[in-house]
């Protein structure tokens, strides 16, 4: 298996970067892409680290958000068959309050009409291919939920309601030295998120994490929790056994320092052009 990051917020000399996320894996012979950033500059960096968008032959979308969601325009441009699978509920209209008034951060409602024949829903537990599921979040600790408080899932004219993020998935592949878990923001909180993954794939270990935490705030203290919960977080990812954890996008360098403090080199920072083989 060899992982390699097309976009993230930062890039090796050369590449490209953006606020978004997206990763290619080629797993046992299999073309597999992980989401596609917030625009096509995705496609630049996949050419100059040797990756053909054209062979993939299918694409998970984590969660139904534009940072990864829109440079699926250009994947669909340079790729004529692979279908993007996401959750039923990815096409919903979501929507960030930070600055008081609604923004739009969902899937392109151009986007979702005129590519509707390239997308695939998955319900429940799915097996792509042998050794390639995607799985949903079926288990809530509540002292590990999400504490984002600004993402809004728009239900009516002019209501809103608390996003549960039932539209986010995770990307897990077995390997010799166990799971390999992927959620882009990990917007249900990664430790709900590992422990749905050992629930319905029972008697593995998750072996590493892969994908942002979404631990960052824009403000002052770079911080959207209090540094505790970052902390719990990191001691039961111990717990749990992941031994590997490649995190960044929305992670925060702050909550990265703190979890590095807790797991040292254990944690290991995402960006575009890194590569990783299992």
């Amino acid at each position: 298996m060899k992982i390699t990051v097309l976009m993230e917020n930062t890039a090796r000399e050369g590449l490209c970067s953006e606020h978004g996320l997206s990763v290619h894996i080629d797993y046992e012979g299999h073309s597999i892409l992980l989401d596609a950033g917030s625009s096509g500059k995705f496609a630049e960096n996949a050419r100059a680290l040797g990756v053909d968008l054209s062979q993939v032959e299918m694409a998970v979308l984590s969660h139904g958000h534009y940072d990864h969601a829109d440079g699926l325009r250009q994947f669909f441009r340079e790729n004529d068959h692979a279908p993007v699978w996401l959750r039923p509920e990815a096409g919903e209209e979501y929507f960030g309050m930070s600055s008081g008034t609604p923004k739009f951060i969902g899937i392109h409602r151009e986007l979702w009409r005129e590519q509707a024949g390239r997308f695939r829903t998955a319900e429940g537990l799915t097996r792509l291919l042998p050794g390639v599921w995607l799985v949903p979040r079926t288990r809530e600790r509540a002292e590990f939920a999400s504490r984002e408080r600004y993402l809004m899932r728009k239900v009516g004219p002019d209501r809103f309601v608390p996003d549960d993020f039932a539209h986010e998935q995770s990307l897990v592949l077995e390997s010799e030295r166990g799971l390999i878990l992927f959620n882009s923001c990990s917007h249900g909180g990664i430790v709900n998120i590992v422990d749905s993954v050992l629930a319905q794939l029972p008697g593995r270990r998750v072996w590493a994490v892969w994908g942002g935490l979404h631990m960052h705030n824009p403000g002052a203290n770079d911080l959207n929790c209090p540094p505790e919960y970052v902390l719990s977080v990191a001691d039961e990812l111990d717990r749990l056994g992941v031994a590997e954890v490649y995190t960044g996008h929305c992670t925060g360098q702050r909550a990265f320092q703190l979890l590095q403090s807790r797991l040292g080199d254990r944690v290991r920072a995402l960006t575009g052009g890194l590569t990783v083989e299992y």
